[in-house]
């Protein structure tokens, strides 16, 4: 759904909300943090781990972090994002259910099997969604320059509210049902919010990633590029960024394949090779994991769009 400015997201803060009105498509990103997105307007074909779905006035649009999420608005779409911080999201986890953890990990834990679909559509409907409406704009205010201390209480009061509208609504489980779900990682630092991971070592190796995406990287090279052993490399990886290095780079490849999809005539297989993926039906199944449709109906959808 539409982006905000990446320059306006570094500053930290575990809760910020932007309202912004896209006319034109946005390709798939993701960002390392929750992501709670309430259409406000207008309507838009959503692409991401749960496939292609409309949404419309009164939908909300709830994404783990680190999940690929791409839109095609119909004519045009206004939203309002909630960026909340993973490490907020748990410590809110934690306190709720404070009777039966005994510390902080058990929260962790139950947040990765209760809300293990890492992308959901919530059909809260135009009157419902109606109510939030004020709430999210006193957000979009108080967080507009970074949330200033004196006003954090009155903000968590306001996430509180919309919350307590959306998470009844919010699909759980107690068990893993399909193959979209998966394990949320150790909480991260937001990628497009340009912080520094917990170590050098894991900014070294992401940068090598985003720097040679083509290469044939294996867990074992990269781990010698940055001195490290293949254990200890996955360990802080995934502290500073949320996932394994080699998902990590899938990540990287699949948002790469999409522009090129979107921008070029290119041949899908040439495509695939370009960044990094030599097998052709190999990389279309990852992009169909992370995006919701193949490659060959996210151009089509381009084109359309375009040609509309």
């Amino acid at each position: 759904m539409p982006e905000t400015d990446a320059r306006s997201l570094t500053r930290f803060t575990p809760v910020l909300a932007r309202t912004t009105t896209a006319h034109a498509t946005l390709e798939p990103v993701a960002y390392d943090c929750v992501k709670v997105i309430v259409v406000r307007a207008g309507g838009a074909l959503l692409f991401s781990e749960f496939g292609v779905q409309h949404v419309n006035v009164g939908d909300v649009i709830v994404l783990a972090a680190n999940t690929l999420c791409g839109a095609e608005p119909e004519d045009w779409v206004t939203t309002t994002t909630l960026y909340l911080d993973r490490d907020y999201v748990v410590d809110q986890v934690f306190w709720q259910y404070a009777e039966q953890f005994t510390d902080r990990l058990d929260a962790k834990q139950f947040l990765d099997a209760r809300y293990a679909e890492p992308a959901q559509v919530v059909r809260l409907g135009e009157g419902r969604a109606g109510l939030l409406m004020p709430w999210l704009d006193e957000l979009a205010v108080l967080s507009a320059d970074g949330l200033p201390p004196d006003r954090f209480y009155r903000a968590q009061a306001l996430l509180f509210a919309v919350l307590d509208v959306i998470m009844p609504r919010i699909a759980v489980t107690a068990h893993r049902l399909t193959a979209s779900q998966r394990c949320a990682a150790c909480p991260s630092l937001p990628r497009h919010r340009q912080f520094e991971p917990l170590r050098e070592e894991a900014r070294h190796a992401a940068h090598l990633l985003r720097g040679e995406l083509a290469r044939r990287w294996t867990l074992r090279a990269l781990a010698e590029e940055v001195h490290l052993s293949r254990s200890q490399l996955g360990r802080v990886f995934v502290e500073a960024f949320g996932k394994s290095p080699i998902a990590y780079l899938a990540m990287l490849r699949v948002e790469r394949m999409a522009h090129l999809l979107r921008t070029t005539d290119t041949p899908i297989s040439v495509i695939a090779n370009q960044v990094g993926w030599g097998d052709a039906d190999f990389a279309a199944r990852q992009f169909r994991r992370s995006v919701g449709v193949p490659p060959s109906r996210y151009r089509a959808m381009g084109r359309a769009s375009t040609s509309g």
